[in-house]
């Protein structure tokens, strides 16, 4: 038995673009976002103080790595390649289990940017384990910014057992 569907199978390597309106990111939701994840702490200066910033080599004020662009969507998210992923009614390896995540960065983000997300499975595997057939299956997504350039790189594993 395989718990790698056709539907999944056809949905592998398939780029599936974030949907949704672009909006630029703004320098106070860099700082909110600074000082929610660093408090109680004061957040570097870095990612507030816009004086401060010209002084480094950044020039200006960023984001941290960590900044979600889409934390406050208009409408709710698409589900991209997961609704692939996830296990239907009915087809085997109805549990799941978080497998890890992996970030890559790239280009800061910067106050005026527009990021724009894409997704896709990158690979869907098959493995004994205790538990029997297992299945994992690894999620990439990709944020670049208005140049084109790669900003962050996400893979999620998900296994389903």
């Amino acid at each position: 038995m395989t718990l790698i569907t056709d539907r999944l199978r056809a949905a592998i390597g398939v780029w599936h673009e974030q949907d949704g309106p672009v909006f630029p990111i703004d320098s106070s939701d860099i700082r909110r976002w600074a000082i929610a994840t660093y408090w109680p702490q004061q957040p570097p200066r870095l990612f507030w103080d816009e004086d401060y910033a010209r002084t480094t080599r950044w020039g200006g004020v960023i984001a941290p790595d960590d900044f979600n662009p889409f934390a406050w969507p208009i409408q709710p998210p698409d589900a991209g390649p997961a609704q692939y992923a996830l296990p239907q009614p009915g087809e085997p390896g109805q549990r799941v289990l978080n497998g890890g995540v992996e970030f890559t960065f790239g280009e800061p983000m910067r106050p005026g940017d527009l990021i724009t997300g894409r997704w896709r499975i990158k690979e869907a595997t098959e493995r004994e384990g205790r538990l029997g057939q297992m299945l994992y299956v690894r999620l990439e997504r990709e944020l670049r910014n208005q140049r084109g350039e790669i900003v962050r790189t996400r893979i999620d594993t998900l296994i389903r057992y």
